[in-house]
């Protein structure tokens, strides 16, 4: 099992580092990954983490943007959460997750709660982003393999890095799918300008 987790592992950095080199130069201000000419990337598990969370965070932070703040009590059926307590939990994962990825602490922040406005919970989530920005800027793989504590379990320190791409990806996929709810395009569905 093991073996196949390292397997698929190294082949998604293979593919992630191949489409990152060579995707079309990204806008100013965000990072992207120097062609190589020849050998490995340097860092990969970070470079490629610190690579995708551009466009994840402006595609959560879009759809945030996008609802109403009428609709943050919007639940897709009664036992899923609501629109505002998806925006709690990105916040709070964010946090959490690129303090474990960087062996830092997580910023003290006011608790969130479901009532909170609009502003509030966009203000959270925007601040979740930038301390992840400030948080991954400077880590390298070096202490990617140490064993941490996540709460429930124990686990090698990467293991943060693929919950929170795994959870950008999923938060943005449930965020999308309560847009699409309210008659409402995601960022990524909008026609380009």
């Amino acid at each position: 099992m093991k073996a196949i987790f390292v397997a698929i592992f190294f082949a998604g950095i293979s593919v992630i580092s191949v489409q990152a080199q060579t995707a079309a130069p990204a806008s100013p201000g965000t990072m992207t990954m120097a062609p190589q000419a020849s050998g490995p990337v340097k860092n990969p598990v970070s470079t490629v983490l610190r690579t995708i969370q551009p466009n994840r965070q402006k595609n959560i932070l879009g759809a945030i943007e996008a609802m109403p703040g009428d609709k943050f009590g919007y639940k897709p059926t009664p036992d899923q959460m609501s629109f505002a307590h998806l925006v709690v939990h990105i916040a709070e994962s964010n946090n959490a997750m690129c303090a474990k990825v960087a062996d830092i602490a997580e910023p003290k922040v006011e608790p969130l709660k479901e009532t909170d406005s609009k502003d509030t919970l966009l203000a959270a989530a925007r601040a979740s982003f930038d301390f992840c920005t400030s948080a991954l800027a400077n880590v390298d793989d070096s202490k990617l393999g140490d064993v941490v504590d996540f709460g429930r379990i124990q686990g090698p320190r990467v293991m943060a890095a693929f919950y929170l791409t795994g959870g950008w990806a999923d938060h943005y996929g449930a965020a999308a799918m309560y847009l699409r709810l309210n008659g409402i395009l995601p960022p990524s569905a909008q026609p380009k300008k």
